[in-house]
């Protein structure tokens, strides 16, 4: 079998392989699973994997349990079936976030661990543009030419390469502890080579949200807002969950 292809940036794949790399191992979900990348990786730290996708017959990983799934639907497994789950890139694909973080809940065990990232929109670079045109890079407009584009690269697979709900770091952490996870950790993919360009306006938006209280920082997430990771993040913020 062909060797499977991530079809997620690398650098998300080595931070979720760096956040569980001294976890105990267990029975672990991988979905969406892709071709298997991600997978064989998380393999070779000694997880028991097992694979579901929207289109399994993508999946190109040998010896590693592959089911059909949508995460706007109920998933094929049983509750408390996993020590750990990990969706990548999955999110922004659905139209219903609040299903699948509801999902994870239900098969994810007490004080089990959950991976999930999203497009990183809240970063500085993404804040500019979305000032300047009206939308983000990783969230443009799908007219009907960026539509019958995608159509004719993913035919009958355009769920892969639509991006349809912009979900940000406060929407997926009132999601996350509406259905019983409390955040451990957020991480960046990678660092941004421009970065250094927004430190003074960055240092601005910081300087100027001290002047709120420290109750409404709290209230509001604003210091989570402003941290590194999502105001100087890169392109995707990837969340390390508890399930309590």
């Amino acid at each position: 079998m062909t060797e499977p292809a991530a079809l997620a940036h690398e650098a998300i794949h080595e931070t979720v392989v760096s956040i569980l790399a001294d976890r105990a191992k267990g029975r672990l979900l991988d979905v969406p699973a892709g071709e298997g990348a991600l997978a064989k990786r998380l393999k070779r730290l000694g997880f028991d994997v097992a694979c579901c996708d929207l289109y399994p017959e993508i999946f190109r990983l040998d010896g590693v349990e592959i089911r059909s799934g949508n995460l706007d639907t109920r998933l094929p497994y049983d509750d408390g079936d996993f020590g750990t789950v990990v969706c990548v890139e999955g999110l922004e694909h659905i139209e219903n976030p609040s299903n699948a973080i509801a999902e994870f809940a239900r098969l994810t065990v007490s004080d089990g661990c959950l991976i999930v990232s999203v497009p990183n929109i809240m970063n500085i670079e993404e804040r500019l543009k979305w000032l300047f045109s009206g939308y983000t890079s990783h969230f443009k407009p799908l007219s009907r030419p960026t539509l019958d584009a995608i159509s004719r690269e993913f035919p009958s697979m355009e769920e892969i390469a639509l991006h349809v709900n912009p979900i940000g770091y406060s929407e997926l952490r009132f999601l996350l502890e509406k259905y019983g996870f409390e955040i451990v950790g957020t991480y960046r993919d990678k660092k941004k080579k421009n970065t250094w360009a927004f430190w003074p306006l960055a240092f601005l938006i910081r300087f100027v949200s001290k002047f709120s209280s420290k109750g409404r920082r709290s209230e509001r997430w604003t210091d989570e807002l402003n941290s590194d990771e999502v105001l100087l993040g890169g392109n995707t913020l990837i969340f390390e969950a508890r399930k309590l």
